[in-house]
């Protein structure tokens, strides 16, 4: 990000180590997939060659110590979020899928033998993570009102139902499946390997959003798991709700990322765009409007890097999470409008990047929690009064 961008210097907090892993991921971005992402996006492709060389950057899992992770901290793992996404909220959403929601999954809910045997390739990319969790009719109600079920049935468990909106699903290894135990009425986390009997996918098509990621909609018919893919320490919704008080930073950092990458698209069109004699940057209505942006994400940012620190000292908790990504997400709704509106007609082509900012930034809007959902899980925490119907 350039010295106008993190205005406030955020990315000052962190260790050499952090800012060489930062820059590499950046130079990554720029040279791989800023030249593609475009044509990607447009065909709903999502570019697997490029995994090797993601592999190499060395930040896969870096919020988690041990287990093959190359640890660094809730700071560093979210400003990684927030670059990736400054470049292609799409990719963004890939490692927050398989590094954030699988990865976390297993490494808050797994024994450490469950672990050991998962999280090191996953590390490695060598096998890809999916969470499914939202289900066609149960999206915000999912806590009350999951309805995929699993039965016990000796040293197995057998799961049925169905997923929706699940990223990465079409070719994950491994897609962390909550279920509701018909037992003791208990959601449940289980790891389904691809090409398990019963486990089939299909693709989400025509999205006007995130188009790169690959969303499934997910059939469980009678899927057969041992006990050993049961995640041992998930025994209640209150550990699926831990993996999504960690994700949800992840979100609003990634909001921040994409609201960065609409702004200097703007920017630097304002700096070349000219009308009656000279660039638009010079015009006290554009500044105006590259300021209000500017200001949404230092602000935003600032909000993220201190919930880090909360994280870090694991004080971190649900309302914490849910604020970021509910205020980080409007200001990303608002800042991505100001950066289409600076460019007016030419802000609908995709050469002109900013459309895919504004298409993209839909979706980062609504998952992990609606704005709506997530101000309730704020409001129960100021009031002591639960407002959820």
């Amino acid at each position: 990000m350039s010295d106008f961008t993190d205005f406030y210097g955020i990315e000052q907090l962190l260790t050499g180590a952090g800012r060489d892993a930062v820059q590499r991921t950046r130079d990554f971005m720029a040279k791989e997939v800023e030249p593609v992402i475009n044509r990607l996006w447009t065909r709903e492709e999502f570019p697997f060659e490029l995994i090797p060389g993601i592999a190499a950057l060395g930040i896969t899992g870096v919020a988690y110590e041990g287990y093959g992770c190359p640890g660094g901290g809730p700071l560093l793992d979210g400003v990684l979020a927030m670059e990736i996404a400054r470049s292609d909220p799409s990719m963004s959403t890939f490692m927050g899928v398989h590094s954030g929601l699988a990865m976390g999954s297993v490494y808050l809910c797994g024994s450490p033998e469950q672990k050991e045997r998962w999280l090191p390739p996953m590390a490695r990319l060598e096998k890809i993570g999916a969470f499914g969790l939202t289900e066609p009719d149960v999206g915000s109600g999912v806590a009350g009102g999951l309805t995929t079920t699993a039965r016990r049935e000796g040293d197995e468990w057998v799961i049925d139902g169905q997923k929706k909106w699940i990223g990465n699903a079409t070719f994950a290894d491994y897609i962390i499946i909550w279920a509701r135990d018909v037992g003791d009425g208990q959601v449940k986390g289980f790891v389904v390997e691809k090409g398990t009997p019963g486990l089939s996918t299909t693709k989400i098509k025509d999205k006007i959003a995130l188009r790169v990621v690959q969303n499934a909609y997910i059939t469980l018919d009678g899927v057969r798991v041992p006990e050993a893919n049961r995640l041992q320490q998930a025994t209640s919704f209150r550990q699926t709700a831990a993996v999504l008080r960690l994700t949800r930073a992840g979100v609003a950092w990634q909001a921040v990322g994409c609201s960065m990458g609409a702004y200097e698209h703007a920017l630097a069109y304002a700096k070349e765009r000219e009308q009656f004699g000279r660039p638009i940057a010079g015009f006290q209505l554009v500044q105006d409007l590259l300021v209000r942006m500017l200001a949404n994400i230092t602000a935003s940012a600032c909000m993220c890097a201190r919930l880090a620190q909360l994280q870090a000292a694991g004080e971190a908790r649900d309302e914490h999470s849910a604020l970021a990504k509910a205020f980080c997400t409007v200001r990303m709704r608002e800042t991505v409008g100001y950066a289409r509106e600076l460019l007016g007609g030419n802000g609908i082509l995709l050469e002109h990047q900013v459309g895919r900012f504004v298409a993209d930034a839909e979706a980062i809007y609504s998952y992990e929690g609606t704005r709506e959902i997530n101000t309730l899980v704020v409001g129960r925490a100021i009031t002591g009064l639960s407002a959820f119907v």
